[in-house]
């Protein structure tokens, strides 16, 4: 059974606000590992690219995640594996992709 791309395949993003990274400068690399074994683990998935993303201070990964792949589910792993945080969802309107922000706890 084949599966055409354009249909199953959707972009989120997943970012960092400056103020979680500074207070747990070993987050991001840990995020990266986590991403790099989802990619292992699940097919379909990949992380398209990393970057700092100079407006908002916010290190952004940016994924493609097939229909498949349920993202709570993804967010909930990886909350597992860094220090205490809230993940916010937030959606741009511009291009329509979601966003998950990684945040402190306080805000």
């Amino acid at each position: 059974q084949t599966m055409t791309n354009e249909e199953t395949l959707s972009v989120v993003e997943l970012s960092v606000t400056r103020r979680y990274s500074e207070a747990h400068p070993w987050v991001i690399q840990a995020i990266s590992g986590f991403l790099s074994a989802y990619f292992m683990e699940y097919p379909g998935f990949r992380v398209l690219r990393h970057a700092d993303e100079a407006s908002s201070g916010m290190h952004v990964w940016s994924c493609e995640i097939p229909a498949t792949l349920k993202v709570p589910r993804l967010l909930k792993r990886l909350q597992a594996d860094i220090p205490a945080c809230r993940i916010s969802e937030h959606s741009a309107a511009k291009d329509a992709r979601i966003r998950y922000i990684v945040e402190s706890m306080e805000g």
